[in-house]
């Protein structure tokens, strides 16, 4: 057989699993490879290799494929794993990765992108609000959704909001950002409008329309004034953070305490600066914040 044929029937392999329903984790790589064509490893070199996994685009200086051990590479479709080393880029619709290394095993689906990665999602357009940029130790694309997993001293930058913690689930479909592990969110000063700084157990933004749900613990900082509670909803737009549960605000340079109600809660106007308290309970619209298949 020649180093021709046995690549076609590789890529083959592919078009039969695409009849199964599985060739969204076959990953195909252009280009005649070496090495050994039965069993493996396989190297690709190129200027740049290109490979494609469902809708991934991969570019990278090399890539090497391989199969588990005993399993002939011929013979291994849907568990095979690549690795493609130097300047990888990755792009998926508005995402755009980067990284010096990315791990790619069609039996997870999964590409885990090391070596200082960095991400972009763009807006749909230049007037639909701002790119989202994310750094982390670590980054893994799912190909079974358009899901990204970050971890490991994660940031998140969206126009004036900021964010820091230890994992960022990304839903690129719904542009909803989960940060976890001592997150905390950081809304930059404009003009009298001081910093705000939102810290809990957990954090989730919506980078389209920069409105955020925090909950547990919550502690909100705005210069002197510092606010916590439950969870808090804050609608950039607006400018407005809604506290609730347990609810109280506290002005370290006045002394002024304003505590809300059981049944109702806490309006901070965060560019007035103003607190106020309601009495009137309010609901924070819990399911615009959850992930796809999220129940």
């Amino acid at each position: 057989m020649t180093h021709k044929t046995v690549l076609l029937a590789l890529l083959a392999a592919g078009t039969v699993l695409a009849q199964t329903g599985t060739d969204k984790r076959i990953v195909n790589i252009q280009g005649a490879p070496t090495g050994d064509l039965r069993n493996g490893p396989l190297t690709f070199r190129g200027s740049p290799v290109k490979a494609t996994v469902s809708s991934l685009q991969i570019q990278a200086a090399q890539a090497v494929m391989v199969a588990p051990t005993g399993t002939p590479l011929t013979e291994a479709r849907g568990k095979r794993t690549t690795t493609f080393t130097g300047s990888v880029a990755v792009t998926r619709g508005r995402l755009s990765a980067k990284g010096d290394k990315l791990a790619y095993s069609e039996a997870s689906g999964q590409g885990v992108l090391s070596g200082n990665p960095t991400a972009t999602f763009a807006p749909d357009n230049k007037d639909d609000g701002d790119a989202v940029s994310i750094k982390a130790a670590q980054m893994s694309l799912d190909v079974d959704n358009n899901f990204s997993t970050s971890t490991g001293g994660v940031s998140l930058t969206n126009g004036p909001q900021s964010g820091r913690a230890e994992k960022l689930v990304f839903d690129e479909d719904r542009e909803l950002a989960q940060l976890t592990g001592a997150p905390s969110l950081t809304r930059a000063a404009r003009g009298n409008q001081k910093e705000l700084v939102m810290t809990g157990q957990e954090v989730r933004a919506l980078t389209k329309s920069k409105t955020l749900y925090v909950r547990g613990g919550v502690k909100l900082v705005q210069g002197t004034t510092t606010t916590t509670g439950d969870a808090v909803f804050y609608d950039d737009k607006k400018n407005v953070a809604y506290v609730v549960g347990n609810a109280v605000s506290v002005d370290s340079k006045s002394g002024a305490k304003i505590t809300a109600p059981a049944s109702g809660y806490i309006e901070q106007n965060t560019a007035l600066g103003r607190v106020l308290r309601k009495n009137s309970a309010y609901k924070i619209p819990t399911e615009q914040f959850k992930l796809r298949g999220e129940k």
